[in-house]
């Protein structure tokens, strides 16, 4: 066996050995050709042949010992976690780090040779020729290559809006068989800040630093690698005479330097199609709201969800039994912690998820209803229904997991074959370049089928098979996990896209599809999903996706909700103080706890953990035993007091957001854009029109500096009704169950009685 992918397994940002390095190489460079070989491949022989005339022969070179660099990357955090533990051939952190760990295991060496350059203008074509020891010999098919270079022509770049494209700055990159990106630069003055291009980790003014919009899966540590499951190909400029921004009008790769290079230019560069056709639309206003409003008019408005939605929501991956869940929700009602909303993740049998873990039924190729299952008494969840019903009767909401993906390892059996086989007989997967169907290549359910949910008849397919879990067992709402599983930039869609332009749009068309799902059955469509793009704006609500329990974790995770919310996200949230590795310490904890009862959605999870002890659970019981500390319980119990009285309040503020306001959770930029000292607080941020938040996100503070941006009549300490004038930083007692927030004082007859009691 010889294997050569000339794009590698389409990894955005890493090479795989048996890819062509770089997979489009520019004027002037060579190229590093790897493969992939069977063990018994003693001699690898590549033939060169540059414009057709006789080929000359490069023997490759064994790479042996080298891990493959898209696993191995992925798998920094899990192994990390492992030497840290001490662990030796098992990996701490849970099923995803162990996921990511076997993957990097699993790459294997290969062999490599590297050409003489490339030049613009030739073509290139290559095979290759393996031979084993007992003198078998296989021979490739001829692989073709060319080198690409930039110049001043070769595609149409449409701009609507007030132009502010620098003259002369816009330049073509091209192969010898068309357009592949373009590249212009935008202006940038001393004062200006930018902020946006979907959720960021890393910071909230983008400037001086360089970027990507691409969706992809960082297991943890986001922040730290510029990467995010929610990009946008969209931001906007604030601190300067007035408020502007920019939206690239393409579902493909973008790449942003924000004065990193020259302090005074943006430049972008943007994958095109072999039209070489982009568009981009400028966007001028007043206030930065005007901006995004403008943009909320081109991508789709965020769709006002229910009032429950603000309320408390509980989750453990290891809550896995119907006993179990309904444990843990009579330890709420036990310590009088309020719960609005209940998220499952672990109900299904893992292979269909349609079905309960241990339900027993015939497998059918229509969907199935409430009718067909049978749920023995002695099962993980013996009455699904009338636990629902339960869980209604104490004002819980209901929201069950979710995965993009027919599983097939282990080979599916039962259900899981009738869906598999449906899927690929009816032509209902996203495909290879070359009709067979896609078989993700990610570390998480490797191997499996991807839906094409481009395809209305495939979205509806697809959930019709969930349909009874809405309309008879009675569950509220969909966790909409994952997303990010397409890679290839020659994948097929139904719609007609290719991988570069459809990939980035199926989280988009996944929320959409269980959406349309809650509403054709009544229900408010609220998904909770970690990915999306431009466009995921009017489906459901959105969280940070995994983070470790650290300080520094803390601090991305409000980094992207603020900037989240700059690109028209409304209900956000995170895993409070994080959902992998050992539980927070107390302080940590009630920070995290402090900080999301001022946030959009409020949410404690835990990473599943194999059912180790002791348990990680994120409940304030279990941080109270693990911690030994007694002030989790009451603080938090008090936090989540506080949170229901704040809902009336957030469901106003998010019915004006949505309406074309500013966002609910939203940087002080937003109401203070010619303010510069706001962009020194980066982490400070409005709730509504009233709140300002000041989250403390260092450990051993007892007293934060906070500023207050000048407006009139100033600021109102909600615990102590202090009055306080804006226009100055000052210094406020942080103790854990009074995270430090003010109120607008117009606003302060109205809401003191939400912290008076």
């Amino acid at each position: 066996m010889i294997r050569h992918r000339p794009h590698g397994s389409g990894h955005p940002y890493a090479d795989t050995e048996d890819q062509r390095v770089p997979a489009r190489p520019l004027d002037g460079e060579s190229v590093e050709l790897r493969v992939r070989a069977s063990a018994e491949v003693v001699s690898v022989v590549c033939d060169w042949s540059v414009n057709g005339a006789a080929p000359a022969e490069l023997p490759l070179t064994r790479r042996d010992g080298r891990r493959e660099a898209g696993a191995a990357e992925g798998a920094d955090a899990a192994t990390g976690a492992a030497e840290e533990a001490g662990a030796v051939g098992a990996v701490d952190g849970g099923h995803l780090a162990a996921a990511q760990a076997r993957a990097a295991r699993a790459a294997a060496g290969s062999w490599a040779v590297r050409t003489p350059a490339l030049r613009a203008g030739s073509r290139y074509a290559y095979r290759f020729r393996s031979k084993t020891a007992g003198g078998a010999t296989r021979t490739s098919r001829w692989f073709e290559v060319t080198a690409a270079s930039w110049s001043d022509a070769g595609g149409k770049l449409e701009i609507a809006g007030d132009d502010r494209v620098v003259p002369g700055s816009v330049r073509w990159l091209a192969d010898g068989d068309g357009p592949l990106r373009v590249r212009f630069e935008l202006a940038l003055e001393p004062r200006e800040h930018v902020v946006g291009f979907g959720e960021r980790f890393d910071a909230v003014d983008q400037r001086g630093r360089s970027l990507d919009a691409v969706v992809f899966e960082q297991y943890k540590a986001q922040g730290r690698h510029g990467r995010t499951y929610l990009p946008m190909p969209y931001a906007m400029v604030v601190g300067g005479a007035a408020s502007w921004g920019w939206h690239v009008r393409t579902s493909r790769r973008t790449w942003y330097d924000v004065g990193a290079s020259r302090p005074g230019r943006i430049v972008v560069e943007a994958e095109t199609g072999r039209d070489g056709e982009l568009g981009v639309r400028f966007y001028d206003g007043e206030r930065p709201a005007d901006v995004l409003d403008a943009f909320l008019d081109e991508v789709g408005r965020p769709a006002e969800l229910p009032d429950w939605v603000f309320r408390l929501w509980a989750s453990g991956n290891e809550w896995n039994t119907q006993e179990r869940v309904l444990a843990e929700l009579d330890r709420h009602r036990e310590h009088g912690i309020p719960v609005g909303a209940l998220v499952i993740e672990a109900w299904s049998d893992e292979t269909t998820f349609t079905a309960f873990r241990g339900a027993e039924y015939e497998p059918s190729q229509d969907p199935h209803r409430l009718a067909d299952y049978t749920f023995p008494a002695d099962g993980p969840w013996p009455d699904p229904k009338g636990m629902v019903d339960e869980l209604h009767r104490r004002g819980v909401k209901v929201l069950l997991w979710q995965i993009p993906l027919q599983k097939m390892r282990p080979h599916p059996r039962h259900q899981a074959a009738v869906d598999a086989r449906q899927l690929v007989e009816r032509g209902y997967g996203v495909r290879e370049a070359d009709g067979r169907p896609y078989r993700n290549r990610g570390w998480w359910f490797p191997l499996a089928l991807m839906p094409d949910l481009s395809s209305r008849e495939v979205r509806d397919w697809w959930t019709a098979k969930r349909r009874y879990l809405v309309e008879e067992v009675g569950v509220d709402g969909f966790k909409t996990d994952g997303g990010e599983h397409a890679w290839g930039h020659d994948l097929r869609y139904a719609d007609g896209r290719d991988g570069a332009a459809g990939n980035g749009l199926f989280p988009v068309h996944y929320a959409r599809a269980f959406g349309d799902l809650l509403r054709d059955c009544g229900k408010a469509p609220v998904t909770f999903s970690r990915a999306g793009f431009a466009g995921s704006q009017p489906h459901g609500a959105f969280w940070a996706g995994d983070e470790d329990s650290t300080w520094e974790a803390f601090r991305s995770s409000i980094r992207a909700g603020i900037t989240a919310s700059a690109c028209g996200i409304v209900y956000w949230g995170w895993d409070l103080a994080g959902f992998s590795g050992p539980v927070p310490d107390a302080e940590l904890y009630l920070r995290a706890a402090g900080a999301s009862a001022f946030m959009p959605i409020m949410q404690y999870h835990s990473e599943f953990n194999h059912h180790r002890t002791p348990i990680r659970d994120r409940t304030p019981w279990n941080v109270a035993a693990q911690t030994g500390d007694e002030r989790v319980i009451p603080v938090f119990r008090r936090l989540a007091e506080l949170r229901e009285r704040l809902v009336p309040y957030l469901a106003e503020q998010a019915r004006a957001a949505t309406a074309g306001g500013a966002p609910l959770m939203r940087g002080l930029f937003f109401d203070h854009p010619h303010d510069p000292q706001v962009w020194r607080h980066p982490l400070q941020y409005q709730l509504g029109d009233a709140l300002l938040v000041a989250p403390v996100t260092e450990p051993g503070i007892s007293e934060t500096s906070v500023y207050l941006p000048d407006r009139e009549g100033g600021w109102v300490d909600v615990w102590t009704g202090r009055e306080l004038p804006g226009g100055r930083t000052v210094s406020l007692p942080a103790p854990l169950d009074r995270p430090p927030v003010l109120c607008a004082a117009e606003h302060w007859s109205r809401l003191s009685s939400l912290f008076a009691v």
